[in-house]
């Protein structure tokens, strides 16, 4: 009997949970815990990690999982390769949802570097009005330049005191349109953007609002992975749970 494990988080990952329902497939959702207030799923949800890869083999042989769906966010990187080890430690069969990363376009002034530290080197030594898009987690290395005016974008707002001197905190759930970022890019007068290459379009504004605006954007490109089988769509894998999407998609 099928049981998918949805290792969620993402739009996308919310999407299939939808689909997942209303297909009647029983499921857990499962969140990493870094939310506070999570999207309200329609399926059975866990929040928390699973104890590295023997704690999610273990999670996986108890809940008689069958399917692991990983919908992680694709700079996810741990959890992403647990999920790997873990299924291939059980023989549980593993799909990664993985929504495209994005390919620069005629306008875009992209500085690619391979991770944070390298986009910390990349700013530039007068100061600026840098927006960090980078999620909570990879703010400190920013603190080895304080001399920039930091604006960032939260899901929640932060409990903690920020790494960074000099720094404006917009809390705010995407997806998010051309028309809001070019007004957020043009009233707190930001002069570089820094952002990871999340892919998908729920993110993607930023990117259009920059190329519109002729903003520098650092790209910090996605970790390298372990081969996996992987898919762009929430109707691919519904494919390979032996459904049809529900949702159209």
């Amino acid at each position: 009997m099928m049981r998918a494990l949805i290792l969620g988080g993402t739009a996308d990952a919310n999407v299939l949970a939808e689909d997942i329902a209303r297909a009647g497939i029983d499921a857990v959702y499962s969140y990493g815990g870094r939310t506070r207030a999570p999207a309200v799923q329609k399926l059975p949800t866990r929040v928390g990690g699973f104890g590295g890869v023997s704690g999610l083999a273990d999670y996986l042989r108890e809940e008689r999982i069958t399917h692991v769906i990983d919908a992680t966010h694709p700079f996810a990187a741990e959890m992403s390769r647990n999920a790997i080890a873990a299924c291939a430690e059980t023989g549980t069969p593993l799909l990664a949802l993985e929504r495209a990363p994005w390919i620069k376009a005629s306008g875009d002034v992209w500085i690619d570097v391979p991770d944070v530290a390298s986009a910390v080197t990349a700013l530039p030594d007068q100061r600026a009005h840098v927006f960090l898009a980078i999620g909570r987690q990879h703010l400190a290395p920013f603190g080895a330049r304080p001399q920039h005016a930091y604006t960032l974008r939260f899901v929640d707002p932060p409990e903690d005191a920020l790494p960074l001197p000099d720094a404006d905190v917009i809390v705010s759930r995407g997806p998010f349109t051309l028309a809001g970022e070019l007004e957020t890019m043009r009233t707190r007068g930001i002069q570089w953007i820094v952002a990871r290459n999340s892919g998908g379009t729920g993110a993607r504004a930023k990117i259009d609002a920059a190329r519109a605006l002729g903003l520098p954007v650092i790209i910090i490109a996605r970790p390298h992975l372990p081969a996996r089988p992987r898919v762009e769509s929430v109707a691919e894998v519904m494919a390979w749970l032996g459904h049809r999407t529900c949702l159209g998609a």
